[in-house]
């Protein structure tokens, strides 16, 4: 995303599109990364501080998957890859009170930077949802961009909007997405 959005300030980058992976799967080093690797594509993992080595008991309904543990998120950022926060434990931001807003953004910022020896520029909303206050807590915390799912008349650079894309995506499903997607996005100021 760091990339693309440079592109995008220079003027250029117009046929690119942002790859990003949420949650900080510990199967994306040996799934994802050497797929990434021998396609010459880059890519953004959004990773959660808090919860290292542990699982998504986030999500009540789908299987447990392994997160990734400290040196699986450095291994990451080795071979290239741009390492965002998904906060610190993944939690609703927009439901949450002003303390665990500041930890969810400030805290996971600074254990990530500690854990890379990297600056961090990106944060994506936990559960795609995003409102004001979250917005200018991320903004706050120096993030330099986040990303959203559909973050309507707040889509700025602290809201970008993205298209999700999972397992049962099919290729006639994935190009109906990215032409929705041009349709319903508000432009974002800044961006050409």
């Amino acid at each position: 995303m760091a990339d693309l959005l440079a592109a995008r300030a220079r003027g250029e980058g117009q046929d690119l599109v942002g790859l990003t992976f949420d949650d900080g799967y510990a199967d994306f080093v040996a799934g994802a990364l050497p797929v990434l690797r021998r396609h010459g594509c880059g890519a953004t993992l959004f990773v959660l501080p808090g919860r290292l080595g542990g699982d998504n008991d986030w999500d009540p309904l789908g299987p447990r998957k392994p997160l990734l543990t400290a040196d699986g998120i450095r291994r990451a950022a080795e071979a290239g890859i741009e390492i965002g926060s998904h906060g610190l434990t993944h939690i609703d931001l927009t439901r949450a009170d002003d303390s665990a807003l500041r930890a969810e953004t400030v805290e996971s910022r600074a254990l990530l930077s500690e854990l890379t020896g990297a600056p961090v520029e990106g944060f994506c909303y936990p559960y795609g949802r995003v409102d004001q206050r979250a917005v200018d807590a991320v903004r706050a915390a120096g993030y330099t961009y986040a990303c959203a799912i559909d973050p309507g008349p707040l889509s700025s650079l602290h809201a970008l909007p993205r298209v999700h894309i999972g397992q049962n995506d099919t290729a006639v499903r994935l190009y109906l997405k990215h032409r929705l997607h041009r349709l319903r996005r508000r432009p974002v100021a800044g961006l050409r």
